[in-house]
């Protein structure tokens, strides 16, 4: 009997240690997609953010405007086909309507919202998770964008006339506007399928 009862404890301990060793492998591959992810969302941001400026500097804010509507999903595009993850910019108040969030970013983006209410910074909020999405786990990745100078020409609550023309022309269903500097404007939403 005290055979057996030691070839017991031995199982049960080997048991255990491949459990914690699949549970530890797990969260280290959550890690490193959510690295990946935040990488990935430095590069997409600041590639938006370069070409922005650079539609500010040639054009001005109203050719800005029409920058974002024809080029930045040219840029998210690109950047998910060089990446294989899907990447995109949402928001609560989205400007173009074909940008509005899913269920899930719906979801984290009230969170969020929630959070900056009660005196969190937008800078500082990221959630990333596998769920389970059209019968498959998919890892996704929301990083709030907050609100700054530069985005205020055109979300801000004080916009030029011909600004406000242009985004009327463009986006007649438009949202985006009302923001303070701080306030969580969107967020970057990335996932890929596991």
């Amino acid at each position: 009997m005290p055979h057996k009862t030691a070839y017991v404890i031995v199982a049960l301990a080997a048991a255990a240690a491949l459990v914690a060793a699949s549970v530890r492998e797990r969260a280290e591959a959550r890690l490193a997609l959510e690295a990946k992810a935040a990488a990935l969302t430095k590069d997409f941001a600041g590639t938006l953010l370069g070409a922005l400026k650079g539609a500010v500097e040639s054009s001005g804010t109203v050719g800005a405007v029409a920058f974002c509507g024809k080029e930045a999903p040219g840029i998210a595009a690109d950047a998910s086909n060089r990446s294989g993850w899907i990447m995109s910019r949402t928001s609560l108040k989205p400007r173009n309507p074909a940008a509005a969030p899913d269920a899930y970013e719906r979801a984290v983006m009230t969170d969020f919202a929630a959070r900056v209410a009660a005196g969190a910074p937008a800078a500082t909020l990221k959630r990333a998770e596998i769920v389970e999405q059209n019968g498959g786990r998919v890892f996704r990745y929301i990083q709030a964008i907050p609100t700054g100078e530069l985005c205020l020409s055109c979300h801000g609550s004080n916009l030029k006339p011909e600004v406000s023309a242009k985004i009327g022309e463009l986006y007649p269903a438009d949202q985006a506007t009302g923001f303070k500097q701080g306030d969580m404007r969107g967020v970057f939403t990335l996932s890929k399928t596991l």
